[in-house]
């Protein structure tokens, strides 16, 4: 298996930075996990998620009459906004142990995710080892696999439409969440590979079922119940459009982190070997970019994943507290002459990703 070594051997930058967030936390004497914020987003999220539900599934029995159908279109791409939502607020901090101190609770916020049809368990894996920890680096970090028909940097193959990919990119987009409900975690627990250097560890017996009992309640809530409900064009029109507003809005926001102009990537040499000439924290701050960090729209929507330098210096802390996180993150980068970027918005930074999918699609 391919191996990556970190220069780790003088990592005076993230031990100087660990204790300064450390020492805010204790001078403020608050938790690093949720609070009432975080709390009453979970309400919030998805209380509206179940409204729309059954909006959508039971109008009749609900309120007597049929919606409109363009409402219920509608109803449709907000419910795919919500899933998201959810996954960014609720899943990921759950999934992280930064949503609670208590485990279960961390739990079963993060077997969310299995409700709205992915797997927490392939989750941890593929995005707490994987992606954390090699972020960037072909062959670890999954996020950078988007098959042959995106090229996410040089040392991918390139193929003539990929020149085309600035253009189509943003449309393929909208298949991921059916891509990864269908396909991504079955690939993955029957290869038992979370990318190609990285092998799934063995699974547990109650993880098995863990697996199979969630994708079948989730195929229950999302396919069964709705076909018998509202026939099965009406459900796979909503399903669709669903579907597809929510891989856009997942797509788009983990891609802005990490796939933008002067993004570092990785590839292992002709023996395997990933060398990273920095320490592991400073390498994150290399692949990794913060976007629209005044924005309290956003930052209340995307679950902080717009301090997405924060987030992955410190995933056990809660997103609700990154804001002041990033200005203890700032003012160490310029006391250690590192470069620290953000884009003030998040339209600059979804423009500077279409920038670098045209740069990589045309790159030798």
């Amino acid at each position: 298996m391919a191996k990556v070594k970190f220069n780790n051997k003088e990592a005076v930058f993230f031990a100087a930075l660990r204790e300064r967030v450390d020492g805010y936390f204790k001078q403020n004497k608050i938790e690093q996990t949720g609070n009432f914020k975080l709390f009453s987003k979970t309400i919030i999220l998805v209380s509206t998620l179940v409204i729309m539900y059954f909006l959508l599934v039971f109008d009749e029995a609900i309120l007597g009459f049929a919606l409109n159908g363009w409402i219920k279109l509608g109803i449709a791409a907000l419910f795919g906004v919500n899933i998201a939502a959810i996954g960014f607020n609720v899943m990921h901090d759950g999934a992280h142990g930064s949503y609670s101190k208590i485990k279960w609770v961390n739990e079963i916020m993060g077997h969310s995710l299995n409700v709205l049809g992915g797997s927490v368990m392939m989750w941890k894996q593929k995005h707490n080892i994987a992606h954390h920890t090699y972020t960037n680096i072909e062959g670890h970090d999954d996020d950078i696999d988007a098959g042959s028909l995106i090229r996410l940097h040089k040392d991918q193959p390139k193929l003539k439409f990929h020149k085309f990919q600035h253009i189509y990119g943003l449309f393929l987009y909208g298949f991921m969440y059916v891509y990864w409900v269908f396909y991504t975690d079955y690939y993955k627990y029957f290869s038992k590979q979370v990318s190609d250097n990285v092998p799934l560890r063995k699974l547990k017996m109650h993880e098995h079922l863990n697996f199979w009992i969630s994708k079948v309640f989730n195929y229950t809530i999302f396919i069964v119940i709705p076909i018998v409900q509202l026939g099965f064009l009406n459900w796979l029109i909503c399903y669709l459009l669903m579907a597809f507003v929510c891989g856009v809005v997942l797509s788009v926001v983990f891609q802005l982190a990490h796939i933008v102009e002067d993004a570092h990537f990785f590839a292992p040499d002709n023996k395997g070997l990933t060398v990273v000439e920095a320490e592991w924290a400073v390498y994150q701050l290399n692949t990794t970019v913060d976007f629209a960090p005044n924005s309290k729209f956003y930052t209340w929507l995307l679950g902080g994943l717009n301090f997405q330098v924060e987030h992955h210096l410190f995933p056990k802390i809660s997103h609700v507290h990154y804001p002041e996180v990033r200005k203890i993150v700032e003012q160490t980068c310029k006391d250690f002459n590192i470069e620290y970027r953000v884009f003030p918005s998040m339209w600059s930074a979804f423009v500077s990703h279409i920038t670098y999918l045209k740069q990589a699609g045309n790159a030798a």
